[in-house]
């Protein structure tokens, strides 16, 4: 497995062996990457993740393998060279050649030839060395094969199973797959309106290798929804050029016929089984670009700027049914939910701004979070008419999953009583307070970010972003008092049962004091608790350091640092230049990655990574398209990055796309290195399709 992980990653070998042991002994990527950097050499959560991806494909081969040998030995085929072949193939491609001369198939061709008892024929006219085919197969015209033509068929079926399964002639046309398959799709006939929005790929050709991931994406879409068909294939007549020069010995009549074998073996064999093995590579390949993309924007919504703990008046806006407010306070809990109707049909804006600033007065409203969906703006601008009696910022906030959620187990187990439009409102408000806190109860897939995620890997896709909000609900760290058990679910060593267990305790017991508290929830055993604590906070303990990212098993150090420097730990945290007096020299206890991560945490002890949200202002005189004119500048914020470019919304229900030949000055491969998620940016309107409902958008500084 060393050596397997070694050359895959090009990671040192003791990073990979250490890493192996903290992952079997049940340590999480988080807590290795944080808390075992002496281990690891400080890999970081990518490369730690690597290794344990990388290790769980070699149990999959190994157990591939030996799949494979007990199915071979079983047939009485098994040789000690074959055993060798296979259990030092550690390329699963090269490994499922081997074995498909063995594999148990459906009965072929070939094989209705051998019961002819056709194969020795087959060997003889496969040699090549001279002599009529048609002398040679008369000697086999018995039993149910009739005549000497019949004979050379099935003896051409033979042939032509054998080449199909010669590893060395599938290397070599695989690689003229690899380097010359043209994709190709053709629309299918009478579907020209209903599949309109894949008019691009009616009659579409071009390299496979050449295919951009979102592009064979969109493809595969198009042939699975039965708009299009869809195939990569090389040139026909270089293919079986190339067998014919691997296999054909001569030009005698048996060379002929071995010749036509290969024909029959790359049209009825060879081709099929590749071009289904190519397509499916460079699908993986796509999708694991798209899932990049995909976690990349997961990240950093998730790592959105949160407004923090805010008394929040949200609104999920809408026409006919009326917008739904609610109040909820510095915790997200629910204090009011009311609807009202300022939009047509209704008209009853008075009376809806009026009941708004009612509202922000009796609750002490700090902020008011609006929902970018139906009505956004119209709402935005109707509340930007009130005159509050304290300053309260207006925020647009992006409401994609929203109804996910409030249809969802978890929604109705917060708030059994109220429909799905008040659970709605209240995680619009809860965003703008948390994003993280509140995307976390939202299936990812939900969130709106990305291409294509329904046509990717899904076990893959579920995997990555599971692995990405585990990494940001770490990196930002838990308040035990106050986390839902769904954030504490994803929190490293912990899991629903023991986040549903912590909850419970705090409810008993009036809160949680210290982060030994942990120590008496039920079923938290020491594993656990090692695994936990540091990403865990409890706000106003008594001591300071539970509530920072320093692990309790670094408590006595912190406390001799503060005890050398004859002050209490609340004095010495923060303190910048008694922070400096601290050399390392002085605690050879512990290695250098665990002092500089401590003394870095002393100057900002539980800082939010995140920055504070900011309020976005839309251009007033935009509403709708049509409003939208060639040349216009306009602010708007990044709502998702993609291979092709950036979505922006400027205050329109349409969002419109920068390509990304229009996100820089210079030559663009990867969008995400030159725009993120939530990004406010000024763009020029360069293309307004009303019919296609599609915006054209530059970057402008």
């Amino acid at each position: 497995m060393l050596t397997y992980i070694r050359t895959n990653s090009n990671l040192p070998e003791k990073s990979i062996t250490n890493t192996l042991q903290l992952l079997n002994e049940g340590a999480t990527v988080p807590f290795i990457a944080r808390y075992r950097k002496e281990m690891t050499g400080g890999l970081d959560e990518v490369e730690i993740a690597l290794i344990r991806d990388l290790g769980k494909k070699y149990d999959e081969l190994i157990a591939r393998q030996q799949t494979i040998l007990n199915s071979i030995e079983e047939q009485g085929k098994l040789t000690p060279e074959l055993k060798e072949k296979i259990t030092t193939c550690f390329d699963s491609i090269i490994l499922e050649d081997i074995y498909l001369p063995y594999k148990q198939k459906r009965q072929t061709k070939g094989d209705k030839a051998k019961k002819l008892g056709l194969e020795h024929l087959a060997k003889m006219i496969m040699s090549q060395r001279g002599g009529d085919p048609f002398s040679m197969a008369d000697k086999f015209v018995k039993g149910d094969v009739e005549d000497e033509q019949m004979a050379i068929d099935g003896a051409k079926d033979i042939i032509a199973e054998w080449i199909n399964e010669n590893g060395a002639a599938r290397a070599k046309i695989r690689y003229l797959f690899q380097r010359k398959s043209l994709l190709a799709s053709k629309m299918v006939k009478g579907k020209e309106e209903e599949g309109a929005k894949y008019r691009d790929y009616f009659d579409f050709s071009e390299p496979l290798y050449k295919c951009a991931s979102h592009r064979l994406l969109a493809l595969i879409r198009a042939e699975r929804e039965g708009f299009i068909s869809l195939k990569a294939q090389p040139d026909q007549a270089e293919a079986i050029e190339s067998l014919e020069r691997f296999f054909v010995k001569g030009k005698d009549a048996c060379a002929t016929i071995v010749g036509e074998a290969c024909k029959e073996s790359y049209k009825r064999l060879m081709c099929p089984s590749l071009e289904n093995e190519i397509l499916s590579e460079a699908k993986e390949k796509a999708d694991k670009e798209a899932i990049k993309i995909f976690t990349t924007n997961l990240r950093q919504l998730l790592l959105a700027p949160p407004l923090g703990s805010k008394r929040i008046l949200a609104i999920d806006p809408g026409f006919r049914t009326g917008c739904k407010v609610v109040c909820i306070d510095e915790s997200g809990d629910l204090l009011m939910n009311q609807t009202i109707y300022p939009h047509p049909p209704q008209n009853e804006s008075s009376a809806a701004k009026s009941k708004i600033a009612q509202f922000v007065q009796a609750y002490k409203i700090e902020a008011i979070a609006i929902g970018d969906g139906t009505a956004g703006r119209e709402t935005e601008a109707i509340i930007k008419q009130i005159r509050f009696d304290r300053e309260v910022e207006v925020f647009v906030v992006r409401e994609d999953g929203a109804s996910i959620y409030s249809a969802s187990p978890i929604a109705r187990k917060e708030f059994p009583t109220y429909d799905v439009t008040v659970r709605g409102s209240v995680s619009i408000g809860r965003r703008l307070m948390d994003p993280l806190a509140e995307l976390v109860k939202i299936d990812p897939k939900s969130i709106g970010v990305g291409q294509y995620q329904h046509e990717v890997n899904q076990h893959l896709l579920k995997d990555e972003l599971d692995d990405v909000v585990i990494s940001c609900v770490n990196a930002v760290g838990v308040d035990l008092n106050t986390a839902s058990p769904y954030l504490l679910s994803y929190v490293s060593g912990l899991g629903p049962t023991l986040a549903e267990n912590i909850v419970a305790y705090r409810t008993e017991n009036g809160g949680i004091r210290s982060r030994e508290d942990l120590k008496k929830v039920k079923r938290l055993g020491d594993k656990a608790y090692e695994q936990a604590a540091g990403f865990l906070r409890v706000r106003d303990a008594e001591n300071p350091l539970d509530n920072s990212s320093v692990h309790p098993e670094s408590y006595k150090v912190v406390q001799a640092m503060a005890k050398k420097l004859k002050v209490d730990l609340k004095t010495l945290i923060g303190n910048d230049d008694l922070l400096k007096e601290i050399k390392k020299s002085d605690f050879q206890e512990i290695d250098s990655y665990t002092f500089d991560d401590i003394i870095k945490e002393l100057k900002k002890p539980g800082r939010d990574p995140r920055k504070k949200a900011k309020v976005l202002e839309f251009d007033s005189s935009i509403r709708t398209m049509d409003d939208l004119r060639i040349g216009m500048i306009l602010p708007g914020i990044v709502t998702n990055v993609t291979a092709f470019g950036a979505f922006v919304n400027i205050g329109i229900k349409e969002n419109g796309l920068i390509h990304k030949s229009n996100l820089a000055e210079t030559y663009v491969e990867d969008s995400a290195q030159f725009i993120s998620l939530h990004e406010h940016v000024s763009v020029q309107v360069l293309e307004v399709d009303a019919i296609r409902k599609r915006v054209g958008l530059k970057r402008v500084k």
